[in-house]
């Protein structure tokens, strides 16, 4: 028996439908592969602790917790410990307690810590017992610019926020016996920060499910009235992120004006669950659509004559990308939301650095169609070579119970 393994997430990995709960749930089926697993997770809404039943289907043991505490209680709280405010928004002695119970009663071999808030759980572990850190991005960087870019009080909690939470990450990685990001341009910049070694801290990257995100699989295609006349520009996401957020107020306030002068029927569609006020409120500027939450993002992506992906602050490798590629969208992406992904500028999607670039690159793509069409079935081939989730989680078994099985 290889022992069993205890899997400690952030958010319930259910359901799969945005970019953390994607990599956790395919991490989570991987583990599952490889020893049975006991799983300590948060929901954050009843919608979350809704999907606690699904874990049985593939956990062993089971913990669901519900988030409590407002932010400015756990900012407060982080503040008077000198902790990170992400740590401080996450604790909860119940899981502490839950963990320590699973420790000592089940033949554990090794936890999987699965970002960074997430770590202040995992206790001093005998030597016998791995310790894999999936940090997944590097977070204090994300602050760090946030705080580089802002005055007044939320510039001083951000760039506090990114040198508590890079001191965090380094003691965490030294007690880690491997540290994973999701891609090697995330894994260079935390090394080259930290210090730490190219055998503690690797890229493991993530995939697309191409079996669901494929073209010719079954799923409802939109309404006449849903998809309307003219071009359709497409951007999806969880629209109560900030870097998602940040991108449509540009791309709907800057891009698409410029696009709507040569196309004046040019649409732009934001798709994603929990629109904020701001998000809102786009809907107002001629051309932009917000959906909301939509049952199947599909048909949308299907819809689309063009996918953008215009973030500025970015981090690791954008499923929203990955998801567009793997439906043969052709795809306008900046740098920041391009960076992780193994795909060429002009062959398989197009990378523009400004909303001027983004709206001449969309503008092309809308006037050349062959030209669109050749450029998604290039990322779909692309993402079958090199994206598929096997590929991408073949290290894991090694990189969590570290060599041999047996």
């Amino acid at each position: 028996m290889a022992g069993e393994i205890l899997f400690l997430c952030h958010r319930i990995p259910f359901p799969p439908d945005r970019g953390d709960k994607i990599r956790s749930f395919h991490l989570l089926r991987k583990l599952a592969e490889i020893a049975p697993v006991h799983v300590g997770c948060f929901g954050d809404d009843a919608r979350d602790l809704s999907f606690a039943p699904m874990l049985a289907e593939i956990a062993m043991s089971q913990v669901v917790l519900q988030r409590n505490g407002s932010r400015v209680t756990g900012g407060l709280r982080g503040l008077a410990r000198n902790q990170p405010l992400l740590v401080a928004l996450f604790d909860n002695p119940a899981m502490h307690q839950w963990v320590a119970k699973t420790l000592s009663e089940r033949p554990i071999r090794a936890v999987v810590a699965y970002s960074v808030q997430m770590a202040h759980f995992v206790p001093v572990l005998p030597t016998t017992t791995r310790f894999f850190m999936d940090f997944v991005d590097f977070d204090s960087a994300k602050y760090a610019a946030y705080g580089a870019e802002q005055s007044g009080p939320m510039g001083w909690i951000n760039r506090r926020e990114g040198r508590k939470l890079l001191a965090f990450e380094r003691d965490v990685a030294m007690r880690a016996d491997v540290s994973t990001f999701v891609s090697e341009a995330e894994a260079a910049m935390f090394r080259a920060a930290t210090g730490a070694g190219i055998d503690r801290v690797r890229a493991m990257e993530n995939g697309v499910a191409l079996d669901y995100f494929d073209p010719s699989a079954s799923f409802t295609a939109l309404t006449s009235a849903e998809k309307g006349e003219g071009p359709l520009i497409v951007f999806t996401g969880q629209m109560d992120y900030r870097p998602n957020i940040e991108a449509v107020e540009s791309f709907a306030r800057q891009s698409l004006p410029l696009i709507r002068q040569s196309r004046p029927d040019a649409r732009f569609a934001i798709v994603g669950r929990a629109p904020t006020s701001a998000v809102q409120a786009l809907a107002e500027i001629p051309g932009v659509i917000v959906t909301g939450g939509v049952d199947d993002v599909r048909g949308w992506l299907a819809a689309a004559d063009v996918v953008v992906a215009p973030l500025r602050i970015a981090r690791g490798i954008q499923n929203k990308v990955l998801e567009a590629m793997a439906m043969a969208r052709p795809v306008v992406a900046s740098p920041q939301a391009a960076e992780g992904i193994d795909a060429t500028h002009g062959a398989h999607l197009l990378v523009a650095p400004d909303p001027s670039e983004e709206a001449a690159m969309v503008l092309a793509l809308l006037g050349d169609t062959d030209r669109a069409q050749a450029l998604g079935k290039a990322a779909r081939q692309r993402m079958v070579e090199r994206y598929e989730w096997d590929r991408t989680l073949a290290a894991l078994p090694e990189l969590v119970m570290g060599g041999t099985l047996a």
